[in-house]
């Protein structure tokens, strides 16, 4: 389903953390990523004993959110041209374990409220059924730089 992805939120390899959308609900989505061996960051990110950057985990489920935001926004008729979902505010990050080279992780955003033009979400990265992450974020729909 990677071409869901790409057809729904700008990001591209090497700095696309979905895999797959895995559904959309009126109040959230969920996305799956697995993290491969081969990817660059873990040569540095601990060599010997790889771990998943923080950041990198926080940027997937950014992603989700932008997922949702784009979808949500699209089934209610809103024109999303020329705009792109853009990180406003983190809060509240909490790490609960460690990713490592070949987890698969699910992605879950959830939609709180929108305040003006601020859309604000809880996001969750869960391996094996476990929490690894939460957060809140807030995103915005902001002009393409042309």
């Amino acid at each position: 389903m990677l071409p869901e992805v790409l057809a729904t939120i700008p990001h591209r390899p090497p700095f696309l953390f979905l895999d797959r959308i895995d559904e959309v609900r009126p109040d959230g989505a969920t996305c799956t990523r697995t993290f491969r061996a081969d990817e660059p960051f873990y040569a540095g990110h601990y060599p010997g004993n790889p771990i998943t950057p923080g950041v990198l985990l926080c940027e997937s489920v950014f992603q989700a959110g932008a997922v949702y935001l784009v979808k949500k926004m699209t089934n209610e008729g809103v024109n999303l041209e020329g705009k792109t979902p853009a990180l406003c505010r983190i809060e509240e990050a909490k790490f609960k374990g460690a990713v490592r080279p070949g987890d698969t992780v699910s992605i879950e955003v959830k939609y709180l409220e929108t305040l003006q033009h601020f859309h604000f979400l809880t996001g969750t990265v869960r391996r094996e059924g476990k929490a690894v992450l939460t957060l809140r974020f807030t995103l915005a729909l902001v002009d393409q730089l042309s």
